[in-house]
């Protein structure tokens, strides 16, 4: 047995967890959007207040302002386009690759999921956000891969913020595609 010597280089302390502030999102246009224009600052479940804040715009604005589909397409692709951007800039300032207080990723995979399923009532639409929830939060199967395909940091991990909860997205209208073709 090889004693150790008492020279040795102490372990460097574990570092917190970086946890954003109302002046951090308010730093950059970029952390303002990553975290969903304050969702992102929940302390319990971000990813979920995300969530609910994305429901809560879409049915606003689908019901007050009835966009057509070409909108919504073209709100969706610009909301992904800046969602990658943004969890690229504000991941990169934060020193973490995918931190879960970034909830712009949420926010445009559940537009996706509302859009494609609408209309619905209430219970339809709580469905489909379980569903999402489940996906994103429990990461089975192709969720998984989608987390780990493009861990990183720069643009790459940038995507990877936003492909999981695409691909959690996509698993939520499948089971929705699959329920409607059974009924």
């Amino acid at each position: 047995m090889t004693p150790t010597p008492s020279h040795a280089a102490p372990e460097a302390p574990p570092t917190a967890p970086f946890v954003p502030t109302a002046r951090f999102m308010f730093a950059r246009l970029s952390h303002l959007v990553a975290l969903g224009f304050g969702a992102g600052l929940s302390r319990r479940a971000p990813g979920t207040v995300g969530t609910l804040w994305a429901w809560a715009v879409f049915v606003l604005v689908d019901t007050l302002l009835r966009p057509g589909d070409l909108v919504w397409a073209g709100v969706i692709g610009a909301g992904l386009l800046l969602g990658w951007w943004s969890s690229t800039a504000t991941a990169d300032r934060a020193g973490v690759a995918d931190p879960g207080f970034i909830v712009i990723d949420e926010i445009v995979a559940f537009w996706l999921v509302l859009w494609l399923t609408m209309p619905m009532g209430l219970l339809g639409q709580a469905i489909a956000f379980g569903l999402f929830r489940f996906f994103d939060a429990a990461k089975p199967g192709p969720v998984a891969w989608a987390d780990r395909a493009f861990k990183g940091r720069g643009w790459r991990g940038g995507w990877g913020v936003m492909f999981d909860d695409l691909v959690a997205a996509l698993c939520t209208l499948l089971v929705f595609a699959v329920w409607r073709f059974m009924v």
